[in-house]
């Protein structure tokens, strides 16, 4: 390593005494050096781990720009920050600069995905005033204590001494608890119809944003079925076991390099022949 820049798979590296202050305009710029260079790399060495590690930190603005769409939601700024940059090094590792789109672009989905993922799956599931969601926390913690201390489920008057509070405001915090959870779309519904149970998602209907990739799939079908078994199961490792490119050198036993090369060639193919076929 020299004081200017570290030797890499295809050049030097430029050294960044501080990636987390680098600029947005500048970061675009340079991710595109790193992701060239992090695409040769050998998975694993210190040139590679140091070429991730940098265009984390450059893009982390990317992250707090997203999150900051989130801050109505009443969380900690930097919890939401913490599970975009999930986001972030999803979508640096599944980054290749043969999709010829700004990276920025590429990221923001995984970067906002991760967000909603994360409220979906912590937040309540309606609406419920914050004095009733601080209530349910103490009274889960009363129903334990006296739980323990009785050996027996504790009586709303019991819960009421112990917090201080009515036996109607203990009752409005265990209603309160109900919102916290909702019912999975997949549960089962007992009826008399004569399929037996259905299920909740039966009884909803909604429009498929998928259906309108069906003309695409339609329209790709053939040309994946023109390609040979190689160039296939490149693909399919790729895009549908989402594997990196270095894992997928190992299973054909080839080098990194090379399934970059074929990849995008192969791409650049199927791409052609979709705007053919429009």
């Amino acid at each position: 390593m020299s004081a200017t820049g570290m030797q890499s798979g295809t050049g030097t590296l430029p050294m960044v005494p501080d990636a987390l202050a680098v600029a947005p305009k500048d970061a675009r710029a340079l991710s595109k050096v790193f992701f060239r260079e992090l695409a040769v790399l050998e998975e694993g060495t210190h040139e590679h781990q140091y070429a991730r590690n940098t265009l984390i930190e450059m893009n982390i603005s990317l992250v707090r720009y997203a999150a900051g769409r989130f801050r109505h939601r009443g969380d900690e700024m930097e919890d939401i920050v913490q599970v975009g940059m999930i986001g972030l090094i999803k979508a640096i590792d599944r980054f290749e600069l043969s999709r010829e789109v700004e990276f920025t672009t590429f990221a923001v989905p995984y970067i906002v995905g991760e967000i909603k993922r994360f409220f979906r799956d912590t937040s309540w599931a309606v609406h419920v005033p914050r004095r009733l969601q601080e209530a349910r926390v103490e009274l889960a913690k009363a129903t334990e204590e006296l739980s323990t201390r009785l050996g027996r489920t504790p009586t709303v008057r019991e819960l009421a001494e112990l917090m201080s509070l009515t036996e109607e405001e203990v009752t409005e915090a265990r209603l309160a608890s109900n919102g916290y959870n909702s019912s999975s779309l997949d549960a089962a519904l007992s009826g008399d119809n004569e399929d037996g149970d259905a299920a909740l998602a039966d009884f909803i209907g909604s429009e498929d944003p998928a259906m309108e990739l069906v003309e695409d799939f339609h329209a790709l079908a053939p040309l994946i079925a023109d390609l040979d078994e190689r160039d296939r199961k490149i693909i399919h490792l790729r895009f549908v076991e989402e594997l990196t490119q270095a894992q997928i050198g190992e299973h054909l036993g080839c080098s990194q390099m090379h399934v970059s090369r074929l990849l995008s060639r192969t791409v650049k193919r199927l791409r052609q022949g979709l705007l053919e076929t429009a």
